[in-house]
């Protein structure tokens, strides 16, 4: 328990660090954070409404830093995160729309990636040598194309020429469709069909790092005395490569919270290009239109993401390794 508390603290102290720099960060941009922002807009249209969000985020001039700080920790407490300037709508009501996309398909593309990449990985190391050796190198070419390449490569194949997939969105809104979002049928089928090329990119992006990591680890494992005399004593194979794989995964579950941020951001890349309806079409379309408050919003909500996912797999980790328990 201590060593989850101490983790805990961590990862608060992250998250306030992270909250404070996104607070900084416009005010960093030379003049006042507010004629920056009204200068990115250019053009667009400005309700007086919006004008009174800008200067409550962003401060009137007239607050001094600290107090401009307090309002925005506590707007922040109470789910404020502001007005987007591009669609005024607030932040919060775009982000409960595009986020649970996101956690969709970071979520099924990392479980798949991380439960089949093991599994080939825990195969690979116990029968070395063997079929899988010699398909490595393949895993490892797909590890090696940027996601914004592969992802295109697979839209173009799949989508464009065979016509397998559909070639981007996150469900069938075509003038003849009959799908109406909900929970039904034919809207979770149009989604998983849409969804898999976008799934597929991160699979194949990632797929690689983990069957090397769990091969190798799983080779020296499986050298160790207490295998070995597991083994001498007649221990069933499959209890014996159980043992040894149990062990073995630690380093893995250690790499799945660094390499998330990885996949988080892979994912935004893969978004763009498929048009998926997630934070990273969101992201890029806040850019092009200059608008700051729901950059702001996307760049704390992906933040908070990673250090949620990162404070389970240290609780995982703490529960699989009595070590870690000690050592607190």
């Amino acid at each position: 328990m201590r060593a989850i508390l101490r983790r805990l603290a961590f990862y608060l102290l992250a998250a306030w660090s992270a909250v404070t720099l996104n607070f900084f960060l416009p005010r960093m941009l030379p003049g006042s954070a507010l004629q920056a922002v009204l200068s990115a807009i250019r053009s667009a249209p400005i309700t007086p409404d919006e004008l009174h969000a800008l200067e409550a985020e962003y401060g009137s001039g007239n607050k001094s830093l600290l107090s401009q700080y307090a309002t925005y920790i506590s707007n922040l407490f109470h789910g404020d995160l502001g007005t987007s300037t591009s669609k005024s709508v607030p932040v919060t009501d775009i982000l409960g729309t595009d986020l649970p996309w996101t956690i969709g398909l970071v979520g099924v593309a990392t479980v798949i990636a991380f439960v089949l990449g093991t599994f080939l990985g825990v195969i690979a190391g116990w029968r070395r040598g063997g079929l899988l050796d010699t398909l490595l190198p393949v895993a490892t070419f797909f590890q090696a194309i940027p996601y914004y390449i592969l992802a295109f490569l697979l839209l173009m194949t799949m989508g464009y020429l065979w016509k397998w997939f559909p070639l981007g969105g996150g469900y069938d809104i075509s003038r003849d469709s009959t799908v109406t979002p909900g929970w039904n049928g034919g809207f979770i089928g149009s989604v998983v069909d849409h969804g898999f090329l976008p799934v597929a990119t991160i699979v194949l992006a990632s797929i690689a790092g983990w069957i090397l990591g769990m091969r190798n680890v799983m080779i020296t494992t499986m050298d160790e005395d207490y295998v070995l005399v597991a083994a001498a004593k007649g221990l069933p194979r499959w209890r014996v490569v159980w043992v040894a794989a149990r062990n073995a995964i630690l380093p893995s579950i250690s790499s799945l919270a660094l390499s998330v941020s990885l996949i988080v951001t892979g994912s935004i890349i893969t978004e763009i290009v498929f048009s998926y309806p997630g934070l990273g079409l969101a992201m890029n379309n806040a850019t092009l239109d200059a608008d700051y408050p729901l950059m702001q919003g996307i760049l704390l909500c992906v933040t908070f993401a990673v250090l949620v996912v990162n404070f389970l797999a240290d609780i995982v980790y703490v529960i699989l390794d009595p070590r870690a328990r000690r050592e607190a």
